[in-house]
């Protein structure tokens, strides 16, 4: 028997207590700690119990417990001030950049699979997630104009629980979205607002959910909805979960149905960031809306789009870029490509490295960097990797010709700081480490703080992790069934003053989160020392299906249930935003350890830093930026070499790991002065406070973002817009030109005047004769190319210098000069190259055209 209408009792707040829904509603809870603290005033337990989800917690507070609060004068005082303080933020129109002729209309479209903003809303896995979270909290709290799309899954991504062997399995709760803080968007008559997208010969509905995330909308696409097909029903319904054709509907959702619903919402962004290459498709969708709607060629719509989109790609591993079967791509998008005027072969073309190929897969990294010209890393060690990583798309240049640059990532300071820390911060730094969290002015403050009053409040934060993870073994226990004497156990794991090293994050065999364990003896023995006791928390998932990842997870807990280790190494179950702060927050180390350069950036480490703990990593992703031979903010592990034998590599760095731990970081840990205080520790931590939190905040990454990418897309933009798009199908009929003559150009009789012998200081005057084939000198670059070399003559470095028309020749060929400096002394090489030029085209290598000498 079923209900023949279901309904919802939830309890009346009073006209005193409205402001309550409007704090839930909105995000900004998640990183405003007085909204939290408000709710937790409460009712403590619930609010835990209702993972610190504002709507449900709401709507579970009992009837009498609401008329009470209304009465509570204090907590009215209190709920207004809040109250009217989300109003101001939200009402606020000063920004550091200036977007002209915007209205008021959101400018970006931010693209992302998923987004780590709070505990309530469960979309996210991992890093990539927890970043796209922080991004858009920063770009609230600088007040850009944009809006953000991602997809409203029904099961979120797993949550772990681990059999008595200690391996891992996954369930998947529902998520409820009418008891999280989501709104439905409606059309003008009260109904869902619904778009649609082809999915062979079906057409697939979507809902639409609003998340309010600060001053940011993030619109969550959902297709389970009843008048779609079960198969289509589910395509929202898991992150990473299904199979690759999932996985491609996923992204069809999210880019194809991304655009469109901004369309159908009247929403109208100039610029589009692609977070990771899951929603490439959502350059397509623009271009074929440029065709249809402003009646664009391919190539016209292309220049447009990509002039004005950013891709941020964020692993350098290549199983971590989705990659799709030829005829997996004919079955879903031949329509499509037909839609765009495109033969098939050349659709699939736009997402292979070598276009050439037939037998390569389409992916969607490649189609997001043909889409755009603005690409990034995460770090800059990664920026370079990632050249090097996607070369083949610009076979011709070297790898540091190759467009993508370096944006490192940050943190959103305010949502991570420990609550204690941000009171220690607004002290003796001021209120401006919130809204200013990249200044270094600010935080060089730091200095002030008290050493005392320094470490009593990271030491507070030590004992309240030990305690969080002791309720949490019990917890994990019980549900196993665990025995009294069990239980027993878990309340005694842990020591709430010894060194305590943290390791959290996704168990990818890269990660190698056992290193730890190369050498059994050697860590049971540094755990067993009652003088100078250590300890190790971790937690961390495995994907579902990634069985090596499932096995580590397993050999850690087994080694933490030796009789040896079980009060000194503990396991954290179903790792999430919440064991997370607890960590970063409680931990005296971060420990990292991944097979450098696979870590793209790691961004837990940052973190860390903000709560005052310090650093022990490889150098790789931001920690080779901000590590410092003196151990300033923390230590390496490794010198950041890169090995072929990664077994070799395993026991090196494993030597590392132990030595420095013994030679250096339990000494310092230990080394306590008059009052029991670790002075050069607590230095430490200063010095992170002071040097690295400007440097690695989420507000300089999307600062760098803005004046880097989004001013100049944007501008870029408009540029091409302008009289009816005339500029965009000129920039496309030129590069068209340019293409049908580019194959004869040609250099000649490249002379030095100087010799082969220099001294320093002295100019190299280089020409060269090139034959401009019709194309005129303003459509063409020509460059000195030069720099170190080796003995083999290969290029070390390289400095571009722009050389100079002198005269015109016979048959169309041109005389060209420029001169080269010599600053230093060495072994030097040069040739000459040439590169299109026009007025609006952002970067002369995106065309993948070059001419060498």
């Amino acid at each position: 028997m079923r209900p023949l209408q279901v309904y919802s009792v939830t309890p009346k707040l009073p006209d005193n207590l409205m402001a309550l829904r409007d704090l839930a509603f909105n995000f900004w809870f998640s990183w405003k700690h007085d909204i939290a603290e408000l709710f937790e005033r409460i009712d403590y337990q619930l609010w835990q119990e209702c993972r610190q989800n504002p709507v449900k917690f709401l709507n579970l507070v009992p009837q009498h417990v609401i008329q009470e609060l209304s009465r509570d004068v204090f907590f009215l005082d209190r709920l207004n001030k809040t109250r009217e303080s989300l109003k101001n933020y939200s009402t606020a129109t000063k920004s550091v950049f200036d977007f002209e002729e915007t209205k008021g209309e959101p400018v970006i479209a931010y693209f992302s699979a998923e987004y780590g903003i709070s505990l309530s809303l469960p979309i996210y896995s991992g890093g990539l997630g927890i970043l796209a979270g922080d991004h858009l909290k920063s770009t609230s709290d600088l007040n850009l104009p944009l809006v953000a799309i991602g997809l409203c899954y029904q099961q979120g991504y797993f949550r772990q629980y681990l059999t008595s062997e200690g391996w891992q399995q996954e369930r998947y709760p529902v998520n409820d979205f009418e008891e999280m803080p989501l709104v439905q968007v409606k059309d003008d008559q009260g109904k869902p607002l619904t778009v649609e997208v082809g999915l062979l010969s079906r057409r697939v509905k979507i809902h639409i959910w609003k998340a309010l995330i600060g001053r940011i909308p993030l619109y969550l696409l959902d297709t389970n909805i009843n008048d779609n097909e079960p198969q289509d029903r589910g395509i929202t319904a898991q992150l990473y979960g299904g199979d690759w054709e999932m996985r491609l509907k996923q992204e069809i959702v999210l880019g194809i149905g991304g655009i469109r619903a901004l369309t159908t919402m009247g929403l109208n962004p100039r610029v589009i960031h692609m977070n990771e290459g899951h929603s490439a498709f959502a350059g397509l969708e623009r271009i074929s809306v440029f065709m249809r709607e402003h009646n664009m060629s391919f190539e016209a719509a292309t220049e447009l789009v990509a002039s004005s989109s950013i891709f941020t790609t964020h692993t350098p591993v290549p199983a971590g870029n989705d990659r799709f079967a030829p005829d997996l791509m004919e079955k879903y998008f031949e329509g499509y490509a037909r839609e765009l005027g495109l033969a098939f072969k050349v659709f699939l073309a736009l997402g292979r490295e070598d276009p050439r190929d037939d037998q390569e897969l389409f992916t969607m990294t490649v189609l997001a960097l043909r889409l755009s010209r603005f690409n990034n890393g995460v770090s800059q060690l990664h920026g370079r990797v990632a050249r090097s990583m996607w070369k083949k798309v610009w076979p011709q240049y070297p790898v540091d010709d190759v467009p993508i640059a370096a944006i490192t990532n940050g943190i959103h300071i305010p949502t991570w700081i420990a609550p204690d820390m941000a009171y220690l911060f607004d002290r003796y730094l001021g209120s401006d480490w919130r809204e200013d969290s990249d200044c270094f002015r600010v935080w060089k403050q730091s200095e002030a703080i008290p050493d005392a009053e320094l470490w009593r409040t990271h030491e507070r934060l030590r004992e309240r992790l030990v305690d969080f993870v002791r309720e949490r073994l019990k917890m994990h226990t019980l549900a196993r069934g665990g025995r009294r004497h069990e239980l027993q156990l878990a309340g005694e794991v842990l020591d709430s003053g010894a060194l305590t090293i943290g390791f959290a994050r996704r168990f990818a065999t890269y990660k190698r989160a056992n290193l730890i364990l190369s050498d059994v003896k050697r860590i049971v023995e540094l755990m067993s020392n009652k003088k100078q006791p250590v300890q190790f928390i971790f937690a961390g998932k495995a994907h579902p299906k990634d069985v090596e990842g499932k096995k580590i997870i397993q050999e850690i807990v087994q080694f933490c249930r030796r009789e040896e280790c079980r009060h000194h190494f503990v396991f954290i179950e179903d790792y999430d935003m919440e064991i997370a702060g607890y960590m970063l927050q409680g931990c005296d180390i971060w420990l990292n350890n991944p097979r450098r350069p696979l870590e793209a950036c790691g961004t837990s480490g940052m973190k860390a830093v903000a709560n005052g703990v310090l650093n022990f990593s490889v150098l790789d992703g931001w920690w080779d930026e901000a590590y410092t031979p003196d151990n300033r903010y923390g230590w390496a592990i490794g010198n950041g070499k890169e090995y072929d034998d990664h077994e070799y590599q395993n026991l090196v760095e494993s030597h590392y790991l132990y030595n420095v731990l013994e030679r250096d970081i339990i000494p310092t840990f230990y080394n306590r002065s008059h009052g029991n205080m670790p002075m050069e520790w607590i230095r430490k931590m200063k010095n992170g406070l002071r040097d690295l939190c400007p440097a690695f905040s989420s507000h300089r990454m999307v600062e760098d973002y803005a004046q880097k990418t989004y001013l100049p897309a944007f501008q870029n933009f408009v540029k091409l817009e302008k009289n009816g798009f005339e500029q965009a199908k000129n920039l496309a009929s030129w590069r068209m030109e340019l293409m049908t003559k580019w194959g004869e150009v040609k250099i000649r009789r490249v002379k030095a005047a100087e010799g082969d012998n220099l001294y320093s200081g002295d100019e190299l005057t280089v020409t060269a004769e090139v034959y401009v084939n019709g194309l005129t000198t303003d459509d063409i670059q020509v460059e000195i190319y030069s720099g170190k070399v080796d003995i083999n003559g290969n290029f070390l470095d390289r400095n571009t210098v722009c050389m100079d028309k002198m005269s015109t020749l016979e048959d169309g060929w041109v005389l060209y000069e420029g001169k080269v400096d010599s600053v230093s002394t060495g072994r030097f090489g040069y040739t000459v190259r040439i590169l299109p030029h026009h007025p609006l085209l952002l970067d002369p290598h995106c065309l993948g055209l070059i001419h060498w000498a």
